[in-house]
């Protein structure tokens, strides 16, 4: 073989052993580890139906500030859940239109810690927009005829309304018996607040007594105000629930609720500070 074909042949050779070498000193691919997805806690929140936009407008700012938390929201009238929660059934946090239903739970041993009061509220009277009846003023709840929604018995709003109507006989110009006909007037009694908002909003009542909230709420009734010399402050009380798995988070969330940011949503919603 000639020499410069022997040396061609070296070079071919070399190149080839080098790309080989480098092919083999090549690292090997490795799978990147996939994150375990967050373990979120979900925190079960018993509230009064009047609390139903507070809790909207916080479970979207408490979920975005605290990405591992998901709150599961259920409204009713508090001495429904109030009931459910002697019953056994699973919550972390009460959220009572009243101190009363929050104190039988204490009395109970069934709390973890004390009731805390968050928020005040006051009365007003609803009537349909078009206002058939022509209610002016709290003293026509007792016109002959009228028809007044109110709540169960057992239901916060009605001792509200109950304190409210006796303090409005009291006043100068009401007429003897007021609330005695108050009462004959009661059409239909509701089981939460909602529900008498419902029926004044579809015509099917003349007038009811509700918060001030749940009046400001609608667009589909008039508020007839009540006199301040005669008006009832309602307090909302939380109690955390000794059943709870999670008594930290859920102090943690009305920790929140009682601080700025939650504050800010109670009165943005007409909500009154807690009494002192």
């Amino acid at each position: 073989m000639r020499p410069r074909a022997v040396a061609a042949l070296f070079l071919v050779l070399a190149v080839a052993g080098c790309a080989s070498a480098s092919s083999s000193a090549q690292p090997t691919p490795t799978s990147t580890p996939v994150p375990a997805p967050t373990q979120r806690t979900e925190l079960t929140i018993y509230a009064a139906a009047s609390l139903k936009g507070v809790l909207d407008a916080a479970k979207t700012a408490y979920e975005i500030a605290n990405g591992d938390v998901t709150l599961v929201i259920s409204t009713d009238s508090s001495a429904a859940l109030e009931t459910k929660i002697e019953q056994g059934a699973p919550a972390d946090l009460f959220l009572s239109a009243d101190v009363s239903n929050p104190q039988k739970l204490l009395d109970k041993a069934l709390v973890a810690g004390q009731a805390v009061s968050f928020a005040g509220n006051e009365l007003a009277i609803v009537v349909p927009s078009d206002n058939p009846a022509d209610v002016r003023s709290p003293a026509d709840l007792a016109s002959e005829g009228l028809r007044i929604i109110a709540a169960g018995d057992e239901v916060p709003i009605s001792t509200y309304a109950s304190r409210l109507v006796a303090n409005l006989s009291r006043l100068p110009g009401y007429p003897k018996g007021f609330a005695a006909a108050y009462a004959a007037n009661v059409l239909s009694k509701e089981e939460s607040v909602k529900g008498i908002v419902a029926k004044i909003e579809l015509g099917e009542g003349d007038a009811g007594i509700v918060y001030v909230t749940d009046a400001m709420a609608s667009s589909r009734v008039m508020i007839v105000h009540v006199p301040t010399a005669a008006n009832v402050r309602a307090t909302y009380t939380a109690v955390i629930l000794k059943a709870s798995t999670q008594q930290a988070e859920a102090t943690a969330f009305l920790t929140w609720l009682t601080g700025p940011d939650g504050l800010a949503i109670l009165q943005g919603l007409g909500f009154l500070p807690p009494p002192e």
